[in-house]
């Protein structure tokens, strides 16, 4: 088969080729398997940096929605410049990616929850307020 002639994809095939770009893509958010592909020259191939731009469309909503590690998206992002590709070969690169990842999700969450407590708070506070009815005119002391 001529290479430029289109092959026609069955509804099976393309589920399939879904579930494996949205696993590929969400392997993406592990700075030790970037390492990992980096050792090993994967980033040097043209045709696999072509694949990384590819895959960008990942960053669509209607695709996003299916991804459980959303910070895969930044890191497909930061794959698209080649020094960044090149500075993955350094394990302290990885770790150093790695460490940021665990801070970025130790504090978000505690400054998540914080904030949602807050806003229970007040909303708790608003409702409180409305249910207290004022006193009829004469009745107060």
């Amino acid at each position: 088969m001529d290479r430029k002639e289109k092959r026609i994809e069955t509804e099976e095939q393309a589920r399939t080729r879904f579930q494996i770009e949205l696993e590929f893509v969400q392997c993406l958010a592990n700075p030790n398997y970037l390492n990992f592909l980096a050792q090993r020259g994967i980033f040097k191939d043209s045709y696999f940096v072509n694949y990384l731009k590819y895959l960008q469309y990942w960053k669509e909503a209607k695709y996003a929605k299916f991804l459980k590690y959303p910070q895969c998206l930044h890191m497909l992002e930061l794959l698209q410049y080649e020094h960044f590709r090149k500075e993955l070969v350094n394990a302290q690169c990885a770790k150093f990616i790695d460490d940021q990842q665990l801070f970025n999700w130790q504090h978000y969450h505690r400054k998540r929850n914080t904030m949602l407590q807050e806003q229970a708070e007040k909303t708790q506070a608003s409702k409180e307020q409305k249910d207290i009815k004022p006193l009829p005119a004469g009745t107060g002391t």
